[in-house]
């Protein structure tokens, strides 16, 4: 239990200063200053006239002059946001699906606060308005804060898409009606820990407002800007304007929610809170010989969208009974993937007219990769025609208790996972037990001859995919060590590179996803393959050296692709050199 509040705090931490929250902290800090102008007015008549202290004012003997009431609109405002995240968060989804209501009311519901709020910030009546609903409670003036607890309400229902797989967690679980003790202390953890970096900026807010005199003496004219930006925020956010500015701030939590939210004991425990039923997937064993029963297939579950169906219509598995299935975890920029997709492809032609329906789940393994016009232009270009679904935030990829790319999972016509092999290989065998199934579905059916592409020959001492990462790159050998998000300049090893290993020169910015060129960059990696490719994105060139000698430019465009760099005849050991021009971007070598 101790672990568990542990993982959900600091995932409410680490999501409390995402670049996805970022629209709305202008209203959090915004929200701290003073609620309404009288206590700017009753301030400056404690004060007395100007140019004197309050208390040479003061008549003898007179009482002294009454403290203005606290300011409480921080608490107010957070109170309310860590009430209605967690409130609907666990039973929106819920209450919406037993009242028949539109999925996207919580949202709306959200934005129209926003703006109401904001209107009350404008127009004094309409706040008024606002705090009738509080007036009865007298205690220290709370009902003076109804506007700002309603300004939280709305900042919840906005707040809650902002997820990791901390709360991916806790909304599969809600979405599932599956809330125990387990799935209350993550959320309460994860709440508490969402409040606490909010509350800060929301109390930086107040003590601006209140220290700076500015902010008292042009207390209404900053409530009217504090109003119109609540407005703009919330047509911003219902237009997807925000997406814009996101999209160009780094992900700089990123590695913090990897080690965090990722980890191995996060998975674990994650796991446990809502997969109990696909237990089942790990009494089966990879690529083995014969059909096993692996338990009921899991559902394709929060899927942003969905490529080559009619009108981009889902896919639902339970429709597809009587069907034999072959479900394909892949991701576009991986070069495993792309050697495996042509073997799927011709599955998919020679047998879906004899019962055999081919779904590809696309979970990303890259930010870049959740883009749905990359993965859309991508799978024009690899020729799959097939139901592609995107799985941006592996909900469906943890339903089958999936770690590997590419990784293939029959189904039987009776909804039942009967094998699964993960990486490439074994598409004699995947075919044969294809065949299998569907003879098993229609013991009538005539299928073609087995498809004739061979597997491809895959060579033992090949050198593995190489991350461009700070916490996935295995083998560094250059100096100084490898630098988090800021420019370094890097010099490589005297004794050189050995095989498998990789070193930087010049100046670079490294990070987990990617490496960024500075000046006079370049990149030393020696390798044995048949060839060597590498995932850019940016605009520039790449000059590529192999064994001291210049073979080739290659011109880079645009969004992340998979570039070749190199083409031997057959496998051998090579050492490449790279030299890039500033601001290019390295995700990921892979080698055929």
């Amino acid at each position: 239990m101790v672990t568990l509040v542990l993982i959900g705090l600091l995932g409410g931490l680490i999501t409390a200063v995402s670049p996805c929250i970022l629209p709305v902290l202008p209203v959090v800090f915004l929200a701290g200053g003073p609620g309404t102008d009288a206590p700017a007015r009753r301030e400056h008549a404690a004060v007395g006239a100007p140019g004197g202290p309050a208390h040479d004012s003061v008549p003898a003997g007179a009482p002294p002059p009454a403290r203005p009431p606290r300011n409480l609109r921080p608490y107010a405002v957070v109170a309310g946001l860590v009430l209605s995240f967690g409130f609907f968060t666990l039973l929106g989804v819920t209450i919406i699906s037993a009242l028949g209501l539109p999925q996207d009311l919580l949202r709306y519901l959200g934005l129209s606060l926003l703006v109401l709020i904001g209107l009350g910030l404008v127009f004094p009546p309409v706040e008024r308005l606002l705090e009738r609903p509080f007036a009865r409670i007298p205690q220290r003036q709370v009902n003076k804060e109804g506007s700002a607890f309603v300004l939280g309400l709305g900042l919840g229902l906005l707040y809650v898409p902002c997820a990791g797989p901390v709360l991916a967690a806790i909304t599969v679980a809600g979405a599932r009606g599956e809330i125990d003790a387990d799935i209350v202390v993550l959320t309460v953890a994860f709440a508490v820990g969402t409040a606490i970096p909010l509350l800060a900026f929301a109390l930086a807010g107040r003590r601006v407002a209140e220290r700076v005199a500015a902010f008292r003496s042009r207390a209404r004219r900053l409530r009217v800007v504090s109003g119109i930006l609540m407005i703009a925020l919330a047509f911003a956010l219902a237009f997807d304007v925000t997406t814009a500015l996101q999209r160009a701030l780094p992900d700089y939590t990123r590695a913090a929610q990897r080690r965090v939210e990722d980890s191995d004991t996060a998975r674990q425990k994650l796991s446990g809170l809502y997969d109990s039923s696909n237990k089942d997937l790990s009494r089966c064993e990879d690529g083995v010989d014969e059909l096993r029963s692996c338990g009921q297939a899991p559902p394709l579950a929060s899927l942003s969208a969905w490529l080559n169906t009619p009108g981009g219509r889902p896919v639902d598995l339970a429709s597809l009974r009587g069907r034999v299935v072959l479900i394909d975890f892949w991701t576009y920029s991986c070069i495993n993937c792309r050697r495996s997709i042509p073997h799927v492809e011709d599955w998919d032609r020679a047998y879906r007219d004899k019962g055999l329906t081919v779904i590809g789940v696309h979970s990303p393994e890259f930010a870049f990769e959740k883009d749905a016009g990359n993965v859309a232009d991508q799978t024009r270009k690899l020729g799959i025609t097939y139901p592609v679904a995107l799985d941006n935030r592996l909900d469906t990829w943890d339903n089958y208790r999936n770690r590997f790319w590419p990784a293939k999972y029959l189904i039987d016509a009776n909804g039942t996972v009967r094998y699964f092999t993960f990486g490439e290989g074994r598409y004699a065998r995947t075919e044969n037990l294809i065949r299998e199934l569907l003879r098993q579905a229609d013991p009538t059916t005539v299928l073609p001859p087995p498809t004739d592409r061979s597997d491809d020959r895959l060579t033992a001492d090949r050198t593995p995919e190489t991350y461009l990462s700070t916490l996935r790159l295995h083998g560094y050998t250059g100096t100084p060590a490898l630098a988090e998000d800021r420019p370094v300049t890097y010099s490589f090893p005297t004794a050189g590179v050995p095989l498998g290993g990789v070193a930087l020169a010049g100046t670079w910015t490294t990070g987990y996803e990617h490496f960024t060129a500075g000046p006079d960059a370049r990149l030393a990696l020696t390798y044995r393959a048949g060839n060597a490719n590498l995932v850019l994105a940016g605009e520039g060139t790449v000059t590529v050296f192999v064994d001291g000698v210049r073979t080739r430019t290659v011109e880079v465009h645009g969004t992340p692709t998979l570039y070749r760099l190199t083409e031997h005849d057959t496998a051998r050991e090579a050492r490449l050199e790279l030299r890039l021009t500033p601001g290019l971007q390295a995700f990921v070598f892979t080698f055929g």
